[in-house]
Formats: structure tokens, C-alpha cells, sequence
């Protein structure tokens, strides 16, 4: 009798082991995208422009909602994140829809977010839309490419 109950505590524990690990196994590659998409938005709220620079791969290209030229290489991206933490004071972003493909060690995420900062002591808002390109390099999605334009207004 002894040997059946450790038997059944042993399989209870194996099952519990099982279910745990598969539900940590449903996280894909488009949730980790989804979360490199979202540290890139909290690394923003933290106007480090040391820290965001990071998330983008060494010949990473970024087309910023500010900025009237592509920005190629890490010292232009740093440049690029100096002036528009100085710009938009406390930046923030928020994000809507997002549509995300992967194909293999690469993944777009197309979708829009709304960026707020804090100017003359009053909060401003500007919706924008994107393409984030990523690459998989080891265990981390790097962005390759970053394209971000205002929203449009509503045709009239």
C-alpha cells in the first residue's frame, strides 16, 4: 500500500510538471514578439536613449515620426532618441491593434500607438502607425528596421 501512494504522489507530481511546462511551451514566436514590441515601449517610457539603442540590431535602421531622414546606424539612432526625449519631454507610448508575422528568424509587427509627452505642463498626445522588422539573434528578437509616420488625418 505504502509504495502505491508514493506511486500515485510521484505520478501527481510529473502530471503537475507536464501541465506547468506546456503552458510556459504556448508562448510562441508571436508572443515574444508581441513582448520585444512592448520592452521597446517601456524602454521609450525611460528616455534612455543608451538603454533603447539596445533593443535595435548593430545595422538596425530606424525612420522615426520625428525625423526627415532614415537613421542607419548606432550613432545616428542614439542621436535620433537624444533629440526626441528633448522634444517630447516624459515620452510615453501606448499601443493599439497589432499584426504580427513570422517567418522563421524573422517577424514584422504592423499596427499603430499613440505617443504622449508632457509639454508647458500639459500632456499632448501623437498617433502614429509602424512597422517594427525583427531578426531572432540567439534567444532575443533585435529590431532590423523601424518605420513610424504620424497618423493621417481622416480624408474629407
Amino acid at each position: 500500500m505504502p509504495f502505491q501512494l508514493a506511486t500515485a504522489v510521484m505520478l501527481f507530481i510529473i502530471n503537475c510538471s507536464v501541465l506547468l511546462t506546456s503552458s510556459a511551451a504556448l508562448a510562441g514566436p508571436k508572443e515574444d514578439v508581441a513582448a520585444a514590441t512592448m520592452k521597446w515601449g517601456e524602454t521609450l517610457g525611460q528616455s534612455d536613449p543608451d538603454k533603447i539603442i539596445l533593443l535595435y540590431a548593430t545595422d538596425g535602421v530606424l525612420w522615426g515620426t520625428i525625423s526627415p531622414t532614415v537613421r542607419s546606424d548606432r550613432a545616428a539612432l542614439r542621436e535620433y532618441f537624444v533629440g526626441a526625449f528633448k522634444v517630447l519631454p516624459a515620452l510615453k507610448v501606448t499601443f493599439g491593434e497589432q499584426l504580427i508575422r513570422v517567418y522563421g528568424d524573422t517577424a514584422v509587427n504592423t499596427g499603430y500607438y499613440t505617443f504622449s509627452y508632457v509639454r508647458d505642463g500639459e500632456t499632448k498626445t501623437l498617433p502614429a502607425r509602424y512597422s517594427f522588422t525583427f531578426v531572432k539573434d540567439g534567444g532575443n528578437w533585435m529590431i532590423v528596421d523601424h518605420h513610424s509616420s504620424a497618423m493621417p488625418a481622416p480624408p474629407r
